[in-house]
């Protein structure tokens, strides 16, 4: 499977090569870029050779794996600091700040022990640096501007050089006006495998930042002075229906990885199994420590992962459990109006406002299905439809897809989940249970769909 010409741009497959001419090693190296929010397939190590030991390689959600070149025993990488337009669902694209053509940048992975070299050039209006969040290495290596370096001017390249002491999960991001350049989406995932690859093994392991901006509807940037009321919460930059699912075979020993950059803790609740807690910020966690989970809390600047076999196949919620977070582009001084009967009022309304409409009065559930007007490049509140009608999500979901008969390599979505006769839910109606027909089950599709918002003609 050719990877590299799945999601590379001409001539970037070169930064992998075991060795470079002796008029390359002096040179910074090529910078590949993407800029698909789709989720790229993994990026597999070299099977022999300068790449080190093999290892199976991670899975970014909506996001990809920046190749490296060997040089002189150093594993070199470029990341572009650079404005991006970063689709987060289809109906609206945010002008942000990221790496490569992204926002988050591309997952840097290597291994334990591992040599690394990383050019920074900096393409954005103002100075930059990067921190290697939770890495260990020399003081000076640290990326906070004005205290460990000098800020990296605009136009210019620096390089970051230290030695990957353990394996594990961290971060990049910047330490330079960090309140600006965060909020506009820089950040990235960094992942350490173990020197034996023998060592914490899984068959599928993911990962994503979870990520959120404030951008007003019909606006495209993010408001970068918000501490608290952010609108749009992400995995990866992306909402639901527009985040992947995670596809799994059955049987698999599955690793999920994040990593918070937001404001405020996120409790990541998994439907259908419970779970290990195996990874934390600070290293692997011992197996007589680990704890059994079905939702795991990260806090601001923190790192989680856990794991399970994928035994029992279906269509899994994956989600962040503060409901509000499951919502896309929400109005904080929305009035509550459950209970108020307000016909009456808009009756009148509705003859200088033809198309007011009444809403809110029995709960929200109708937004899920009403196709509301909406300004340009906004996203619905509650949106996606799923085999059985609206979902009524957005924001931080998606689903654990568990099929028998997937290949080893194959992250395609696979549809929905074909339920056995007799075991969905149905309406009671005093009688026995009878068994249902296969053609009553779930009708298979190719993926999430949005549903379209009626554009205003002016």
């Amino acid at each position: 499977m050719n990877h590299r010409r799945n999601f590379l741009r001409a001539g970037a497959a070169l930064l992998t090569a075991a060795t470079v001419s002796k008029a390359a090693q002096g040179a910074v190296p090529e910078a590949p870029m993407q800029d698909k929010p789709d989720t790229m397939p993994p990026l597999a190590p070299p099977e022999t050779g300068n790449g080190g030991p093999p290892y199976n390689p991670v899975v970014t959600l909506n996001g990809w794996t920046l190749p490296w070149r060997m040089n002189n025993g150093w594993k070199e990488f470029h990341l572009v600091a650079e404005p991006v337009r970063r689709q987060l669902a289809p109906g609206m694209t945010a002008r942000l700040w990221g790496y490569n053509g992204q926002s988050p940048g591309p997952t840097l992975e290597c291994v334990e022990g591992d040599k690394v070299r990383i050019f920074v050039t900096n393409k954005l209006p103002e100075h930059t640096t990067v921190h290697w969040h939770g890495l260990l290495l020399p003081c000076g290596m640290d990326g906070v501007g004005g205290l460990t370096q000098p800020q990296i001017p605009v136009g210019k390249t620096f390089v970051y050089e230290f030695e990957m002491k353990k394996s594990g999960m961290f971060m990049y991001h910047p330490h330079a006006d960090e309140m600006v350049q965060m909020a506009m989406g820089m950040h990235g995932f960094i992942v350490v495998h173990p020197k034996n690859p023998a060592l914490h093994r899984v068959d599928r392991d993911f990962v994503f930042i979870i990520n959120a901006f404030d951008i007003e509807p019909g606006a495209a940037t993010p408001r970068v002075n918000t501490m608290l009321d952010f609108n749009l919460w992400c995995w990866n930059s992306r909402v639901f229906p527009a985040i992947s699912p995670l596809v799994v075979r059955k049987g698999d020993r599955v690793r999920i990885r994040f990593g918070n950059l937001t404001m405020t803790n996120h409790p990541i609740h998994m439907h259908g199994y419970d779970f290990a807690v195996t990874l934390t910020d600070g290293g692997w966690v011992p197996k007589t420590a680990q704890w059994p989970e079905v939702s795991i809390d990260v806090g601001v600047g923190q790192m989680r992962a856990f794991e399970f076999v994928a035994d029992e196949p279906g269509d899994w919620a994956i989600h962040c459990h503060k409901s509000h977070h499951t919502m896309n582009a929400m109005g904080h001084k929305v009035p509550t109006m459950i209970g108020v009967d307000h016909r009456g009022v808009a009756e009148k309304i509705i003859k200088l406002i033809p198309d007011y409409m009444v809403m809110g009065d029995k709960g929200m559930a109708d937004m899920g299905e009403m196709e509301m007007p909406l300004p340009d490049n906004t996203l619905p509140m509650m949106t996606g439809t799923g085999p059985f009608g609206a979902l009524e999500m957005g924001g931080m979901f998606s689903v654990v897809k568990v099929r028998e008969g997937i290949a080893r390599n194959d992250y395609k979505d696979p549809g929905w989940f074909k339920h056995p006769p007799g075991s969905v839910a149905r309406e009671w109606t005093g009688e026995a249970p009878v068994a249902q027909s296969a053609s009553a089950s779930a009708p298979a599709a190719s993926e999430l769909q949005v549903r379209k918002p009626v554009r205003h003609a002016h």
